[in-house]
């Protein structure tokens, strides 16, 4: 175990998070920093996932969980003198930005460019995906026909009319709907998505603050179709098989349906790079990447691994080139989007 002064400092650092951060958790043994402290985001299973890591490699894992702007407000604050070893995320945009700060530094590294496609991985290596997630079309199947949906530019026809009164969508804060506009953006422009936007809004979507909650209101019949990532569905259904809703994949006759990532990067300020770049490798690899896709039914980005059952229910689909760096410069102009339109008022 390291001992140096900015691990001690991690113990008192450490503490106070404990008291501001929602969802923290450290696994660390009693009052000794580890081998390695990790600032995450991502809420799905993660604890578990770095024990078995422990487990098998002897490296010790803190990790502190929040959501993301907080902890790079952290980071940033911590400055030189951040405990912060890896960075850990969902959505590309929140690791764009992170790269975009001067917060990660470079990893050259052969392992992981052979496991990592390199659309999932920074063009600097500032980051690395590790599990990908699909944002696609959810239906009530006794009210929708697959039919019904536009084959080649799915989310854009929910703009059509005949969808009135029918859509419930995600509120217009949510990183998920930030970087599906994004998408819309690299595939369209930013003129024909406004108009995009602007007939979702004129179909007067329900508005809601989680997938949970659409998937649930597609079940029930409140609305008939709405925008979900696949890992909810798959989750949802596990515990309730009996649900009453499908996926369609969007846009399998076009570009193909919206992909995300969750993924990580090594802190620039880390004391202890060469562990930090071990847990990437572990993660990448057949081991870590089935510990993270299985704990929340994503998809594995190493083309090795294969998806967990229950997100393989849905079948195979195909996905949009991810263009991460692209969905990450797009988010502002997308926010700027949905609020012109007026969406989610």
């Amino acid at each position: 175990m390291r001992r140096t002064p900015r691990s001690v400092a991690l113990v008192a650092a450490g503490l106070a998070l404990a008291s501001v951060t929602s969802g923290c958790s450290f696994l660390g043994l009693g009052s000794k920093p580890a081998d390695l402290q990790v600032y995450s985001a991502r809420h799905y299973g993660s604890e578990a996932v770095f024990k078995q890591f422990t487990k098998e490699t002897g490296i010790t894992v803190d990790f502190l969980g929040g959501e993301n702007a907080e902890l790079l407000q952290r980071i940033k604050a911590e400055g030189a003198n951040s405990p912060a070893d890896l960075y850990v995320t969902v959505d590309a945009g929140n690791l764009y930005e992170a790269a975009r700060e001067g917060l990660l530094q470079p990893v050259d590294n052969a392992k992981l460019d052979a496991e990592i496609p390199a659309e999932y991985r920074d063009s600097q290596n500032r980051w690395f995906g590790l599990v990908s997630r699909a944002r696609t079309v959810l239906y009530n199947p006794d009210q929708v026909k697959p039919s019904e949906f536009d084959a080649k530019e799915t989310y854009a026809g929910l703009a059509d009319p005949k969808w009135k009164g029918k859509l419930c969508m995600r509120d217009e804060s949510e990183a998920y709907q930030v970087a599906l506009v994004a998408h819309l953006i690299n595939l369209y422009g930013k003129d024909r998505t406004t108009e995009i936007v602007k007939g979702w809004v004129a179909n007067k979507p329900q508005i809601m603050a989680n997938d949970k909650l659409l998937i649930e209101a597609v079940d029930a019949g409140t609305c008939d179709v709405a925008l979900v990532n696949h890992y909810y569905v798959a989750g949802e259904l596990e515990d309730n098989p009996d649900l009453n809703v499908k996926v369609y994949w969007a846009s399998q006759q076009g570009a193909g349906t919206m992909v995300n990532i969750s993924g990580a990067g090594v802190v620039k300020t880390s004391d202890n790079k060469k562990d930090a770049e071990i847990l990437l490798e572990w993660l990448a690899g057949k081991t870590g990447q089935a510990a993270m896709a299985s704990g929340n039914h994503e998809f594995p980005v190493n083309p090795a691994v294969k998806p967990d059952a229950e997100a393989s229910q849905f079948g195979s689909f195909k996905p949009a080139p991810l263009q991460a760096d692209q969905l990450g410069r797009q988010e502002k102009a997308a926010v700027e989007i949905l609020d012109a339109a007026g969406y989610g008022r």
